[in-house]
């Protein structure tokens, strides 16, 4: 998720740049089109409901589904721990509805268990039915929602957003999911926020440690920061905290394996919040705690989270 450093100064940046409407569009056109064609699809699509939803398959074996955060992409997956898993896996690694190369479908803007609906969809025109569903940070919400729609064959929650929290997720949040933000904001974002900002808002992601070497490069921030991409992650994380109060309800109904990661340091999505609570809530879980570590052991701690999912498929 954007830092609050981020939101707080690319706010501040883009209400100075006010006006010159012709101006913002044609820079963040001209932007967008260079996003797209620096990072370009990695997989292949189908398509749900008439849109289309973009997924990257890589390996043979057991079906492993990958659904990523909040500002993100399938690329979260495939820059390095889609290679780890796929000589005993086929992973399947989406862009959630909306977001990287997937067109959005109604309700799944608002709603995980409507993006769940649409992931399932997907997966079920792949060929994989009963899939193990690894979901990170926000995309735990949606795992979470997978169960609760489906059968998977097992669930990993990797740092993920699957309880109800206190307060709310910020300004930057508020404003990109509004119409006014939406149509006056938004744009100024896209059309002027600086490459540095990008890096310190992954810094500050990774935090307390560091993204590694060739992240950076490879991740396609300038994908996420398209003025429909944040359009939509806006609504999609303004909107999650009355979906994963009336989620939680249903947790104690999941039989499943359920194997919980999440580090110890994380305050983007704190681990006291959202990973303990979870935990005693489902009747099968297993939590690892990760000493020290921030929201990304996924690239930190690659180890730690292919030994949950070989758990996963074990149990």
């Amino acid at each position: 998720m954007i830092s609050r450093k981020l939101a707080a100064s690319l706010l501040i940046s883009t209400l100075a740049l006010g006006g010159c409407a012709a101006l913002v569009d044609q820079r963040a056109t001209t932007r967008e089109g260079m996003a797209e064609a620096t990072f370009p699809p990695t997989g292949q699509f189908v398509t749900v409901q008439g849109a289309r939803i973009h997924v990257d398959v890589q390996g043979a074996g057991p079906d492993l589904v990958l659904i990523h955060g909040a500002s993100g992409s399938s690329r979260d997956f495939t820059f390095n721990l889609a290679s780890r898993l796929k000589s005993n896996y086929r992973v399947i690694s989406f862009d959630r509805p909306g977001m990287g190369y997937s067109d959005s479908l109604p309700g799944t803007d608002l709603s995980p268990l409507a993006q769940a609906d649409a992931l399932i969809a997907a997966a079920q025109q792949l060929g994989a039915k009963n899939p193990i569903v690894l979901g990170h940070s926000y995309g735990g919400s949606v795992a979470m929602a997978w169960a609760l729609r489906a059968t998977p064959r097992a669930l990993v929650i990797v740092s993920g957003a699957t309880m109800p929290f206190p307060g709310d997720l910020g300004l930057w949040y508020q404003v990109t999911s509004s119409r006014l933000g939406g149509a006056t904001i938004v744009p100024l974002i896209t059309a002027f926020a600086p490459e540095s900002r990008v890096d310190s808002a992954l810094a500050d992601i990774f935090a307390p440690q560091s993204p590694p070497a060739g992240y950076a490069d490879y991740i396609g921030a300038p994908l996420t920061l398209r003025r429909d991409a944040l359009r939509v992650n806006g609504r999609q994380v303004n909107n999650l905290k009355p979906h994963v109060t009336l989620m939680a309800e249903n947790y104690p109904k999941l039989t499943l394996p359920v194997e919980i990661i999440h580090g110890t340091a994380d305050t983007t999505v704190p681990i006291q919040i959202h990973a303990i609570p979870l935990s005693k809530l489902l009747p099968n879980a297993n939590l690892t705690v990760l000493n020290g570590i921030g929201h990304m052991p996924h690239h930190t701690n690659p180890d730690d989270i292919v030994a949950a999912i070989n758990r996963a498929a074990s149990r």
